[in-house]
């Protein structure tokens, strides 16, 4: 029978890692941050984006993220009245996170794609 080892890395009770993980995780969460890293998007504009997204879905998750200050709303008085929608300091850094995971996940697929016959 092999002795088991307690592990020395376990991430620490609260770990900030477990929380970027859970706010990433939620559905359309990284889309919207990845169109919102381009600037300032009105609700309509998000909706077109992200293709399949139901207003009530897109409510919800952008009220998630405002909540986790990731993104600011405010509305602008016009005819009809928009609602418009752009990262904090905080979700740019976390769009610019998600760049470079873009970029390493290109750099797996090239290094491990199979060549096509």
């Amino acid at each position: 029978m092999v002795k088991r080892r307690k592990t020395s890395v376990a991430p620490p009770a609260g770990c900030p890692l477990r929380s970027c993980m859970d706010l990433i995780a939620g559905a359309w969460t990284a889309d919207v941050l990845w169109y919102l890293r381009g600037g300032e998007r009105c609700f309509s504009e998000l909706q077109q984006d992200l293709k399949g997204v139901s207003a009530k879905m897109l409510t919800a998750r952008l009220k998630r993220l405002e909540r986790d200050g990731l993104l600011e709303r405010h509305e602008r008085a016009t005819s009809p009245p928009t609602v418009w929608y752009h990262l904090t300091p905080v979700g740019a850094e976390f769009a610019l996170a998600l760049h470079e995971l873009v970029l390493i996940g290109q750099k797996l697929k090239r290094n491990f794609s199979v060549p096509s016959a």
